[in-house]
C-alpha cells in the first residue's frame, strides 16, 4: 500500500473514544547499517556483523547481503557461502546502543509512550502527542527525517490504528519507507498478504497452512473459529483476530523485561543429537550476547523445543544464585538437552531463556529509565 498523505486514523474507536494513531518505527539493517555509516568502506557493500569462523553466527546482514540470501542467526558458513565476497565486522554494541538513545530521545520528543522491542524498533502511541499534531503520518514523517539528520541512518514505519497492523505496515515499503493503513482497511490489507507475513507463522506452520489450502490472509479470513482451534489450538484465536486486522493491545511504557532469550525457527525439521548439540551452541551464543548487552543477572534456565508436530515442551532448571557467567549458561542448557535426548520426533525451533532476574537488576534498570527519562521492556536486539 502507498504511501498516504492524509491521515489515516480521524475516525473515534470503541464507546466514543479516540480512535488510536500507532506508529512502528524499524530501523533499516540497524547494526550494518551503523557500520556502514561509521566505516566509509563498508558503504555499498555486503556486510555482516557477526563472528566469521567456526560457529560464528550472522547478527545482522545490510541489504546488500540480504540480496544473496544473507540473514540473521544464519551460521557464518552458510553466509559466506551464499555471498564469497559478505564482509565481516565484529559487533560494537557501544556504538548501536548510542545510536539507539539518539533514536528513542526523538521519540520521547513526540510522545511519552514508547514501547521498545529492541534497539532498533518499537512502538509509538501518538493519540495524544507532545507537539499537539493531528496527523499520525505527519509524525512518522518528522521522526523519519530527525532519525536522518540526528543519525545518518534510515527508518521504515508503520502508521495505523493498532499495532499488529503498523508492524505489517513498516515492512511494506522498506528500506527508508512509510505505509499508512487507515481505519476501515485493515482486513483488506491483511487479506492480500501471504501467510507468512503473519507474526508466530515460521516455515513450517507455513508448510502446515498449505496443506491445509491456506496461503493468504483471505484464506485464513475464510476459516471459522472452530476450525482454526481445532487445527491450531489456542494459536487458533490469535489468527481468527489477525486475519481480520483486529489487535486491542495498548502500547505500554515502563514495561520492566522478566527474562533474556532467543530462539531459532528452522527451515528443515532437526532431530540428531549432533545436529541438536551444535545447534544449542549457536543459541548459547546468540542468548549470552544478549545477556550480557543487558547486564541481566539470572538464576533459572529454560530450554524450549517445539516439535513438528507443533507441540510445545519447555524443561527449566534454576539455581540459589545468579548464575556465574556463560561457560555455566552453556553446562546447564547442554544438561537440560542431554536429559530429554534422544527426542521422541524431531523438532522445528528450538529457544533459550535467562529468568528470574535479579531484582537488583530490575530496580537499576526502572531507576536508568526515570533518571535517563526512558522507557519500556530492555532492548534487545
Amino acid at each position: 500500500m502507498a504511501m498516504q498523505d492524509s491521515d489515516p486514523v480521524e475516525e473515534d474507536g470503541a464507546a466514543g473514544q479516540p480512535q488510536r494513531k500507532i506508529i512502528h518505527v524499524d530501523m533499516d539493517a540497524f547494526f550494518a547499517s551503523v557500520e556502514q555509516r561509521d566505516n566509509p568502506d563498508l558503504q555499498g557493500k555486503p556486510v555482516a556483523v557477526g563472528g566469521s569462523s567456526g560457529r560464528g553466527v550472522v547478527a545482522a546482514a545490510s541489504y546488500e547481503a540480504r540480496k544473496f540470501g544473507v540473514r540473521s542467526a544464519m551460521p557464518s558458513v552458510t553466509a559466506k557461502r551464499l555471498c564469497p565476497d559478505l564482509i565481516f565486522v565484529k559487533s560494537r554494541f557501544d556504538a548501536y546502543r548510542e545510536a539507539s538513545d539518539q533514536i528513542r530521545a526523538i521519540f520521547r520528543h513526540h510522545t511519552d509512550l514508547v514501547e521498545p522491542l529492541s534497539l532498533d524498533e518499537a512502538y509509538l502511541d501518538v493519540t495524544a502527542n507532545k507537539l499537539g499534531i493531528a496527523s499520525a503520518t505527519q509524525v512518522a514523517q518528522m521522526i523519519r527525517q530527525e532519525i536522518r539528520a540526528k543519525t545518518r541512518l534510515t527508518a521504515s514505519a508503520g502508521v495505523s490504528y493498532n499495532k499488529f497492523l503498523a508492524k505489517l505496515a513498516s515492512d511494506q515499503n522498506k528500506p527508508d519507507g512509510l505505509c499508512v493503513i487507515r481505519p476501515g482497511e485493515g482486513a483488506a490489507f491483511v487479506q492480500t498478504l501471504p501467510i507468512r507475513r503473519f507474526h508466530g507463522v515460521g516455515p513450517r506452520g507455513e508448510e502446515k497452512m498449505a496443506r491445509l489450502g491456506i496461503a493468504t490472509g483471505a484464506d485464513l479470513a475464510a476459516k471459522d473459529p472452530a476450525w482454526l482451534a481445532q487445527n491450531f489450538g489456542s494459536f487458533g484465536e490469535y489468527l481468527y483476530r489477525a486475519a481480520r486486522g483486529i489487535d486491542d493491545r495498548p502500547v505500554r511504557a515502563n514495561r520492566i523485561r522478566k527474562s533474556v532469550g532467543g530462539e531459532r525457527t528452522f527451515s528443515v525439521d532437526r532431530h540428531e543429537p549432533e545436529e541438536l548439540r551444535a545447534t544449542l551452541a549457536d543459541i548459547v551464543d546468540i542468548v549470552w550476547e544478549r545477556i550480557e548487552r543487558a547486564q541481566a543477572r539470572g538464576r533459572t534456565v529454560t530450554l524450549k523445543l517445539k516439535y513438528n508436530d507443533f507441540q510445545l515442551m519447555t524443561r527449566a532448571r534454576s539455581l540459589p544464585r545468579n548464575l556465574e557467567g556463560k561457560e555455566e549458561f552453556a553446562r546447564i542448557s547442554s544438561e537440560i538437552l542431554e536429559e530429554l535426548l534422544p527426542l521422541p520426533r524431531p523438532i522445528r525451533l528450538m529457544g533459550l531463556t535467562l529468568s528470574n532476574l535479579d531484582r537488583d537488576w530490575e530496580q537499576g534498570e526502572e531507576e536508568v529509565r526515570r533518571r535517563d527519562g526512558k522507557s519500556g521492556q530492555l532492548a534487545l536486539f
